[in-house]
């Protein structure tokens, strides 16, 4: 039985966005927060409040949230045994560094629980400090450490977060443009986004070729590039514009890095805690790296806690390798312990597969849209791709135009992908079946409407 709550809203928007208050609160963020600030701009609300599926904006306009804190309110928002379970732990202890307590030990416990049977004997879990970022760090120091090795591979198009070294490992240019004297020793290599080949080939000849450039280049003498510490992988590009990784293209990576005793670390920051449909998303490549990121999800209700989890032959780290003052955030480990318990009890993986076959269903048919480059996914996180059928090029006027008519019309949806050219879609895990409905409706009529005006 999924979770529900007794009473849901109804998407309601009255009037011109931004309403008169959310414009008074966007003004003073304007005027006293930092410019870096992102989300509003195309998103223009200011939120009172959320419940399940959806949001509040001062105003009191309702929307659909299906970008649900980009990941992180796996159980939507403001679910009442997180709530309850997050409150009963602040009137026993509230930090505990890395402490054991209680509650740590049953998160540990629980976490662990959700790893595939084979795995769980020999895994270890080091907190980190309270970002996705941050355990990005620690995997790399760790692998660093346990081989005595400098240098790094990762994937173009993948985002890893925006400290300075997670933002060296990250595609994206822009971010890293204005920052001289980046991490070193980091080596892009193409990914397997077919949509937009990265060596040019027509699809219907392509052997996942992407990979066997980097197999090539590693096991060259002459290849130019030393033996790793780590090769860093999302099994889902989340940022980059929703691109699952081919079967094959991970099943050689992950043979690869085996073969020639390099850590394979997935980055699960986002596709973690059953976003895919199972807890991890390497699950349904049918393998096992040695060094997995999770973040956003693991409290279920937007507490911060981030961690890395490893294989124990890594464990090579002296005491106090990577610290963080809020690594010890007892009311996360209590409010995941409690996400872990409900996932189970109300089949919420049952929940995001099938929730994610209606929606491919509903929205399947944009695939023959002459303006839809593609429409891909996993579980629920899906993106659709926009791009000028006459150059290939990515349309991100008309994803901006698809994003501002649903938020008028009461859904919440995010942009990402090259040149913000990919609709994203995250809805909380508990969706129901009425605002999946609801949410590719509104998709639907917005692809069409907004093409005229891209």
């Amino acid at each position: 039985m999924t979770y529900t709550h007794t009473a849901r809203p109804a998407p309601r928007v009255d009037g011109d966005l931004p309403g008169p208050r959310s414009a008074e609160f966007l003004e003073h963020q304007r005027q006293w927060e930092s410019s870096a600030r992102a989300y509003p701009r195309n998103l223009p609300i200011a939120i009172a409040g959320g419940e399940g599926s959806y949001i509040r904006d001062m105003d009191g306009n309702v929307f659909l949230d299906f970008l649900a804190g980009a990941g992180v309110l796996s159980l939507g928002h403001n679910h009442p045994e997180l709530v309850q379970a997050a409150a009963d732990q602040l009137s026993v202890l509230t930090h505990g560094l890395d402490f054991p307590t209680p509650a740590k030990r049953e998160f540990v416990d629980a976490q662990l629980s959700m790893l595939p049977p084979e795995m769980r004997s020999r895994m270890r879990m080091h907190f980190c400090g309270p970002g996705g970022a941050n355990a990005v760090d620690a995997a790399i120091k760790l692998c660093k450490t346990a081989t005595g090795r400098g240098d790094l591979v990762t994937f173009q198009g993948g985002f890893h977060g925006s400290s300075h070294a997670a933002m060296a490992l990250t595609g994206l240019v822009a971010q890293k443009r204005p920052i001289a004297n980046g991490v070193p020793g980091v080596h892009f290599f193409p990914y397997s986004y077919c949509a937009r080949c990265p060596l040019g080939l027509a699809r219907e000849t392509c052997a996942t070729n992407c990979v066997g450039m980097l197999e090539r280049s590693l096991r060259d003498p002459n290849g130019g590039i030393p033996l790793p510490a780590a090769v860093i992988l999302e099994m889902v590009q989340g940022e980059g514009g929703v691109i699952p990784a081919d079967r094959d293209f991970v099943r050689r990576v992950r043979a690869l890095t085996a073969e020639l005793d390099i850590p394979l670390v997935v980055d699960e920051v986002q596709t973690g805690c059953g976003r895919t449909g199972t807890w991890f998303a390497f699950e349904q490549y049918d393998i096992e790296p040695d060094v997995i990121i999770a973040s956003k999800a693991l409290s279920g209700m937007g507490l911060p806690v981030a961690v890395i989890l490893y294989d124990e032959r890594l464990d090579g780290w002296a005491p106090g390798a990577h610290t963080g003052t809020f690594r010890g955030n007892q009311a996360a480990f209590a409010a995941g312990t409690a996400a872990v318990h409900i996932v189970r009890r109300d089949d919420v993986l049952g929940n995001v597969r099938d929730r994610g076959r209606q929606l491919e269903r509903r929205l399947g048919v944009l695939r023959d849209h002459p303006w839809v480059r593609e429409f891909r996914g996993l579980g629920l996180m899906w993106g659709i791709e926009l791009a000028d059928p006459r150059d290939g090029s990515p349309a991100s006027g008309y994803a901006r135009a698809v994003q501002a008519y649903a938020l008028r019309h009461g859904l919440i949806v995010e942009l990402g992908g090259r040149d913000d050219g990919v609709i994203r879609l995250m809805p909380p895990l508990t969706v129901s079946e009425e605002e999946m409905e609801f949410a590719c409706t509104i998709l639907l009529d917005a692809v069409e409407q907004c093409v005229v005006g891209r």
